[in-house]
């Protein structure tokens, strides 16, 4: 249970799907969840408990912040340490981005220039983090929707230094990946391609939608099924990486249970096939 590579196709866990979820038996399910909603205790936390006896689990933080200009709080990792030390989960993940600056929080996964003074803060960040949780943890790439100036760095190569001087591990979004090819102008396949391979922990596949206001702008909404482009894009990177754990992630416009299983077991099926 606690080796990543072991781990098949797994599901995002919501409220909804509970009770399916923790009868659902089947081969290589894992589910995976955000876990500032589970650090407080109570009923919630008491039924992931019960879950992570019946299933592997993930846990996909969103507020570290680790491209902030100061460390994670103190106190933030405590409580993420003790949920970790309680269900204890096969993978442990976070965003490259900032949520966090000089005591003002806001509400989203923001970007920053990827330059080399950023890449030494994130570096220490990520090490501060790991030390204080007690394992590796994995990095996701972002999802881009405006350019940014001052980047010394391609991010594929900016998340291999970051994997290299810290030993973290890597969360590839394959959806981030289309979605930021398209609003960006630049070929997804190329980026996939020079993804660093050896670091990838864990994927990730997620439904789109096209922003009301910005037609030619792609949203990464996770309000729909995955699209075919991402579905094509995760077979060609399947193929040259090697199976390794996928999440089909859903938080917006929960289908039924049977609809994500339908979805996981197409990851299952691609994650199957001989390499």
């Amino acid at each position: 249970m606690t080796l990543p590579h072991a781990l098949g196709a797994g599901l995002s866990l919501k409220a909804d799907h509970y009770a399916d979820a923790f009868d659902c038996v089947a081969p290589g399910l894992w589910f995976e969840v955000h876990p500032e909603n589970y650090m407080v205790g109570g009923p919630r936390r008491a039924w992931l408990e019960m879950m992570s006896e019946r299933h592997p689990l993930s846990l996909h933080g969103v507020s570290l912040s680790l491209a902030a200009d100061c460390p994670p709080g103190t106190e933030q990792l405590q409580r993420l340490r003790q949920l970790i030390d309680r269900v204890k989960p096969a993978l442990v993940s976070e965003h490259l981005a900032w949520s966090t600056w000089r005591d003002q929080y806001h509400p989203d996964l923001l970007p920053f220039p990827r330059s080399t003074a950023a890449l030494t803060r994130i570096a220490d960040n990520i090490d501060c983090t790991q030390e204080a949780l007690g394992r590796r943890i994995a990095i996701e790439n972002p999802t881009h929707y405006v350019r940014l100036d001052g980047h010394d760095w391609a991010e594929t190569e900016f998340l291999a230094e970051l994997s290299q001087r810290t030993g973290c591990g890597l969360l590839l979004d394959v959806n981030n990946v289309h979605i930021s090819a398209h609003n960006m102008g630049f070929d997804a396949g190329t980026y996939l391609d020079a993804f660093p391979a050896a670091a990838v922990l864990e994927v990730h596949l997620a439904g789109h939608s096209v922003d009301a206001s910005s037609p030619e702008l792609l949203i990464d909404s996770h309000d729909a099924p995955v699209a075919e482009a991402v579905w094509s894009l995760f077979q060609r990177l399947i193929q040259r990486i090697g199976p390794r754990p996928t999440l089909i992630e859903r938080d917006e416009h929960i289908p039924p249970f049977t609809a994500l299983l339908a979805e996981r077991k197409r990851a299952q099926a691609q994650l199957e096939l001989p390499q």
